[in-house]
């Protein structure tokens, strides 16, 4: 129910953007977001947006990366500027219940609902 794309390679200073397309239940009622896995190592919430439209981000990627929501389309996207090489990552995205974006930033590497994933690879 969710599937991601977008993902691909970029050079260090460039720019990508992620889609997450999924069902309207999903969509509307749950809070959505991004967490990120680098090779050995662990999950990594980036960003969430509540179904009320808040959004919560990781430090490591607050005003570089932009999670949006086009409620047409019932698609989640996350705008990746300035990227890094310690970006790199398997980006999933992630849906569940919650109370607030800043709770789910928290819980998001346990949402129940889960994407295949879209490689991000920045040299």
């Amino acid at each position: 129910q969710l599937v991601e794309s977008g993902g691909g390679s970029v050079q260090a200073g460039g720019s990508l953007r992620l889609s997450c397309a999924s069902s309207g239940s999903i969509y509307d009622t749950m809070c959505m977001g991004w967490v990120r896995q680098a090779p050995g190592e662990d999950r990594e919430g980036v960003a969430v947006v509540h179904s009320g439209g808040i959004a919560s981000y990781a430090d490591s990627v607050k005003d570089r990366f932009t999670i949006s929501k086009d409620n047409a389309k019932n698609t989640l996207y996350l705008q990746m500027n300035s990227l890094e090489p310690e970006d790199t990552a398997m980006y999933f995205c992630a849906a569940d219940v919650c109370n607030s974006a800043t709770e789910a930033l928290v819980s998001l590497r346990y949402f129940a609902y889960w994407g295949q994933g879209t490689q991000v690879t920045v040299s």
